[in-house]
């Protein structure tokens, strides 16, 4: 399952704090907090468990990464990199199984950030 860095919000912090310590914790990257922007927050299920989340965009360099991630001992994470250029085949390949927040980030990215590029 390809997924996005994620955490649980059981900490008495903003998102944004959370956000960043998710990301140091399963990918290894030490993100300034000021790098990191607010996309939006959405439902991505409805029904019993009502998942709310928020997306945050930071981009990342080598000199931000501390360790490998992979989040805690209980988890099994692989940090996957997808280059630019192939990123809106695995969007739509279907063979890729994929959360809404991915399709969102990805559709996000390409409508903002791609395009100034």
């Amino acid at each position: 399952m390809y997924e996005l860095c994620a955490g649980i919000v059981d900490k008495n912090k903003s998102l944004a704090e959370i956000a960043k310590e998710e990301v140091l914790e399963e990918c290894g990257y030490d993100i300034p907090l000021k790098n990191l922007k607010k996309i939006n927050s959405f439902y991505t299920s409805v029904g019993i468990s009502g998942t709310f989340q928020t997306l945050y965009y930071a981009e990342c360099n080598d000199s931000m990464k501390v360790n490998d991630g992979g989040g805690l001992d209980e988890e099994d994470i692989e940090v996957i990199y997808i280059p630019t250029k192939g990123a809106k085949e695995f969007m739509f390949d279907e063979s890729y199984q994929k959360t809404t927040g991915v399709m969102m980030a990805f559709y996000w990215f390409f409508d903002n950030i791609n395009q100034i590029r």
